[in-house]
């Protein structure tokens, strides 16, 4: 059974930092492409970042690019994303999603696995 769990979300003032965190079961995490989406009420889910399976290339949504980093650890089935210089348009759901293959990519539609989401909020 493959499961998902986010953790790291919180309260967080415009400018700080987070770490959120999404450990993997259930399937072998080097198979597969690896990404971060968020989505805030009455949006679609948008792409945040994405990792390849090896983890040696990333992309990013150009509203975070400069600002977050996305970095995962196959040995222990870890997807992290470090947020930096927090903004207020940042507040939303953040979700990791995972996909077979090697691309990465932006539609929410090409991921098959998703965990359940990790609030984080942004106050000025």
């Amino acid at each position: 059974q493959v499961s998902l769990v986010e953790s790291g979300g919180g309260l967080v003032q415009a400018g700080g930092s987070l770490r959120l965190s999404c450990v993997v079961s259930g399937r072998t995490l080097s198979d597969y492409a690896m990404a971060w989406f968020r989505q805030t009420p009455g949006k679609e889910r948008e792409f945040v970042a994405g990792t390849t399976p090896s983890g040696g290339r990333a992309s990013y949504a150009d509203s975070v690019n400069g600002r977050f980093t996305i970095s995962r650890d196959n040995a222990e089935n870890m997807l992290y994303l470090e947020m930096n210089n927090l903004k207020t348009d940042d507040t939303a759901v953040y979700y990791c999603a995972s996909h077979i293959g090697f691309a990465i990519l932006r539609e929410e539609r090409s991921y098959d696995f998703w965990g359940q989401g990790t609030q984080v909020t942004v106050s000025s």
